[in-house]
């Protein structure tokens, strides 16, 4: 299949030469180095500098500006690839951003807490940061057009939407199993604090288990047989690595609203079900509704970064058990999403209770007949 044009792509071009790095981050295979490429083609004077490789490593660790003007040269621009490899990277990178104006920086990262935890600080106002996932409904529909997109849905839902799997449909299922292993998140199991990796495995399958209800730590303790507070340190870890994402409850106005619940998707359908093993079609599962509660719940958020609209997330429960799946807070306004897997049911609306105490709000039913509109 011929490359996809990836939504961020016209976004960072606009950004080059602006006089500050632009950082990519993501999970592994998400297509970071890849959309660099397609970016530069045709362009000259690239240096790409991959830090999976340790002769590279030393190059940068602790490099003096004059070592770095040396490996720079005439380069216009510079891709510094994997860059959470690298100690001290962020300081790496202001000598370069600050000392030499007319190179292009461009950087890829995988893992946010070790990558943003070295840049932040150094680059505070010296650089573009995006985040890219995989394939989202808008870039499938935007490249192959709607009966394309469409006639992908049941493999994205149960496959995933990581190019690799996109690419290669026929060898998805070795691909995925492979992708889901501990490369998904071997930086995490590379940092000092993450002692039980066996631990971590474990508590991915729960939650996989879990996907469209409430969890509550203690009761994932438990199950894993750990504590609460490793529980609540993991999962952070686990979302810092692009594999999962927190939604919280919304609660402001009633007394009988959940005050802290919090539920866990996946950011891809795909690692969620390799990760309990279950790569069965649609027909022979039972778990329909929570995979296509994640998948339009993770389709939402990628659509939103990608242009670049800013908007809080959460979900929405009453002790009575009224709930709405998906509340979208942007511009002020409240949007209210059910994600019903079968059309038949989409007559839904608000409840009661939520218009009574927010007053009336954009209600929206996704079904497999809309959800491309709504998301492109």
């Amino acid at each position: 299949m011929e490359l996809l044009h990836r939504s961020l792509q016209q976004t960072i071009e606009n950004k080059l030469f602006k006089g500050k790095a632009i950082v990519l981050v993501g999970a592994r295979q998400v297509g970071k180095s890849t959309l660099f490429r397609q970016i530069l083609d045709g362009r000259d004077s690239v240096l790409t500098l991959n830090c999976d490789n340790s002769n590279t490593r030393a190059l940068l660790e602790n490099a003096q500006l004059s070592d770095l003007q040396r490996l720079v040269g005439d380069s216009r621009i510079v891709v510094i690839d994997e860059a959470q490899r690298i100690k001290g990277s962020g300081l790496t990178m202001k000598l370069i951003t600050d000392n030499m104006p007319q190179v292009q920086l461009l950087i890829t990262g995988s893992s946010s807490f070790m990558l943003q935890g070295a840049l932040n600080e150094p680059l505070t106002g010296r650089k573009y940061e995006y985040h890219l996932y995989p394939f989202s409904t808008q870039e499938l529909y935007n490249n192959l057009g709607y009966l394309n997109t469409q006639s992908m849905l049941e493999s994205r839902l149960i496959f995933g939407s990581y190019p690799d799997i996109v690419n290669n449909a026929d060898d998805s299922r070795e691909l995925l199993m492979n992708l889901s292993g501990s490369y998904m998140y071997q930086d995490l199991l590379s940092m000092e604090s993450v002692r039980k990796p066996v631990l971590i495995e474990k508590l991915l399958v729960a939650l996989a288990l879990q996907v469209g209800s409430e969890v509550s730590y203690n009761e994932l303790a438990q199950t894993v047989g750990s504590d609460a507070k490793t529980i609540e340190k993991y999962i952070d870890l686990l979302e810092k690595c692009y594999i999962l994402f927190r939604l919280p409850a919304l609660s402001r106005n009633m007394r009988s609203e959940l005050k802290h619940g919090k539920k866990i998707y996946f950011y891809d359908n795909g690692i969620r079900n390799a990760l309990i093993q279950n790569l069965n079609p649609l027909s022979l599962r039972n778990d329909a509704g929570a995979l296509w509660e994640n998948f339009v719940i993770s389709e939402f958020i990628k659509t939103n970064h990608y242009n670049g609209r800013y908007a809080n997330y959460y979900f929405w429960r009453t002790t009575s058990q009224q709930e709405i799946d998906f509340v979208e807070e942007r511009d002020g306004l409240l949007r209210l999403y059910e994600m019903k897997w079968n059309p038949k049911k989409s007559t839904a609306k608000a409840p009661a209770e939520f218009t009574k105490a927010y007053g009336q709000m954009p209600f929206t039913v996704v079904t497999p007949d809309n959800y491309i509109d709504i998301l492109t």
